[in-house]
């Protein structure tokens, strides 16, 4: 999942930040009527968690909204006919003002709304009017980890907020006030074990999947007792036996061959025996769960070294995959594998989401950092379909050299960690993706404990245009509806609506509302920072609101800042831009520049 600054894509400024102050002075933070309505802090019970999905959109209970990770609500108060009056109707701005990537997805429960930032600080938040009810600071032992600094949101059950943090520890944290429950190591944060995800609670449990392939560590996912943190199961992501696979020589379909040396790796393998031991194999996002059949449903990340596969023989399962796990002791059910013995960084880290196919069947789809999407079974793991490229394939599977191999995708995908969003009425998923050209190069390193391990680079190719995609995908036919490019690379997530709205957000500042049949820009807003974090929506006082967190990215050089921004129909702020249209259709390939 590496972004390395190498590959900023010129950020649009400082002085951009200026725009989100001005919105601010622009903005009422509490009105009369809304300051009269004290927060409630409710205990999020099972039947609630499991209800998600069902309790009309009023809530946004957890980081995918609910179970099957979908990041849709039914609400439709805001339409595609009335989206042009949406204001703004609150800011809160964290001050958290030291350079990292604002990738926080609010949880909100019945007015109070829960927010993470870079260097983990949770807050609360009054949903209705943005006032601070709490604050924790997490004090990093240590700041061994890649990508920047991150946190993508907390899992409430209970009286209990759950968060992770960039120094491998589960927080649990008193809902109410923001006091320690308790605080436990994951891993080792010296090793480079870190975590960033939002945890997810099924139950009594308390699941995390571990972050670090990028310095030799062996991943895993873990359950942890709610109440006390003791662990309840552990699976690891590199089995001790059997890692090497079946040595496939083409991707799993059979589409593409993969280049590799397959002998050369089975005479190697005697000289690699335990190199399982630091395989890789990280867990960069939330899993999906389906309650039916108890599966937690789990993307994988690249193998240990990133790059160097000349060190690791073999397909080195099980990373690079999407994995079911029994919810109650973690045993695998299967496994589906996208990238064989991956020399490319071209590992999944955007969340499954399940979904139900027009013929009944019950899926799993991920988009992959290769720039498809795959639809799964979700009982079984085999492949239903795999979609229409969204983004440029070019060179595809290119072994990297010592002169440097140019390939698309490039080592950010097709899509990064940025969640799919999918409008179960349209049967369509709606995608990020980053188009960036980019050189491997080969030159083999020894790990060395708490340093970057890549074992190879991947830079930018001189010259070569990046830009961004988002893509509406039908997951009943593989096909693209439609698609958009944007002027940067983008990253982030996507919230899908009833009203036939999807909301996105960009580096360059404009948070916009899209058609989501047509891809259509109805609305957009200019923040003043890089939107780059999964935007969600709720409802309160018959009031629906949408928020997003605007802080930039700092891998990619996109502008900084600390604010959460919050829309409304009633909203006090300043008149809000009509977008043009901008949808591409593209040929049956796939999208075209």
């Amino acid at each position: 999942m590496r972004i390395t600054r190498l590959l900023m894509v010129g950020a649009a400024g400082v002085a951009m930040c200026a725009a989100a102050a001005n919105a601010q002075e622009q903005v009422e933070t509490t009105t009369k009527k809304s300051a009269t309505r004290a927060p409630t802090f409710t205990a999020v019970t099972d039947a609630m968690l499991m209800n998600a999905r069902n309790d009309g959109g009023r809530n946004w209970l957890m980081v995918g909204r609910d179970y099957s990770n979908q990041r849709w609500s039914p609400l439709n108060q805001i339409t595609t006919a009335n989206v042009g009056q949406l204001r703004m109707a609150w800011m809160y701005q964290t001050g958290i003002s030291r350079l990292g990537s604002f990738e926080t997805s609010p949880v909100v429960v019945d007015g109070v709304m829960y927010l993470t930032t870079p260097y983990n600080v949770a807050m609360a938040v009054d949903a209705r009017t943005g006032r601070e009810l709490w604050r924790y600071e997490h004090k990093l032992g240590t700041q061994i980890y890649c990508c920047g600094p991150n946190n993508r949101g907390v899992a409430v059950s209970g009286n209990t907020a759950y968060m992770v943090t960039l120094d491998a520890r589960l927080v649990a944290l008193d809902a109410k006030t923001g006091k320690v429950k308790f605080d436990i190591e994951v891993a080792d944060p010296e090793a480079g074990y870190s975590l960033t995800h939002a945890p997810i609670v099924v139950g009594n449990k308390v699941i995390v999947g571990i972050s670090g392939a990028e310095y030799g560590i062996r991943g895993f996912v873990t359950a942890y007792d709610r109440e006390n943190g003791q662990q309840v199961w552990r699976t690891h992501m590199i089995p001790e036996k059997g890692w090497e696979g079946r040595f496939a020589e083409k991707t799993w379909e059979g589409d593409y061959s993969l280049n590799r040396n397959v002998a050369q790796e089975k005479a190697d393998m005697a000289k690699y025996p335990d190199a399982w031991q630091r395989g890789g194999g990280s867990v960069w996002m939330n899993a999906a769960y389906d309650d039916e059949l108890k599966m937690l449903y789990v993307a994988t990340g690249n193998p240990s070294p990133d790059l160097d596969g000349s060190v690791r023989p073999g397909d080195n399962l099980y990373t690079d995959c999407i994995v079911a796990l029994d919810v109650n002791s973690g045993a695998m059910k299967w496994y589906y594998q996208e990238v064989p013995h991956d020399v490319w960084d071209l590992d999944a880290v955007s969340p499954p989401i399940v979904v139900t196919l027009k013929d009944g069947r019950k899926a799993v789809a991920q988009a992959g950092k290769t720039a498809w999407v795959y639809v799964l079974d979700a009982r079984t793991g085999k492949l239903i379909r795999k979609s229409q490229n969204f983004n440029r394939l070019e060179n595809m599977f290119a072994q990297p050299s010592a002169e440097g191999t140019r390939m698309l995708p490039g080592a950010n995908g097709g899509s990064e960690w940025s969640p799919m969003s999918y409008n179960p009425n349209l049967g369509y998923a709606y995608v990020m993706g980053l188009e960036q050209p980019m050189n491997y190069i080969t030159h083999s390193a020894p790990l060395e404990k708490g340093k970057l391990w890549l074992g190879s680079a991947f830079k930018a190719v001189p010259g070569e245009t990046q830009y961004g995609t988002f893509t509406a995908i039908d997951l009943n036919t593989g096909k693209i509806a439609w698609n958009l490019d944007t002027d940067q690379p983008m990253i982030g997530g996507s919230v899908a609506t009833g009203g036939n709205l999807v909301f996105t957000g960009e580096g360059n500042g404009t948070f916009r509302a899209l058609d989501a049949r047509t891809g259509r820009t109805l609305w957009s807003f200019q923040a003043g920072a890089g939107c780059n974090a999964p935007p969600v929506t709720y409802m309160l006082d018959n009031t629906q609101y949408v928020a997003v967190a605007c802080g930039g990215n700092f891998q990619l050089g996109y502008p900084l800042g600390n604010s959460v921004l919050v829309f409304s129909l009633g909203g006090r702020g300043a008149p809000t831009a009509s977008g043009a249209p901008t949808n591409k259709v593209p040929a049956a390939a796939g999208p075209k520049r």
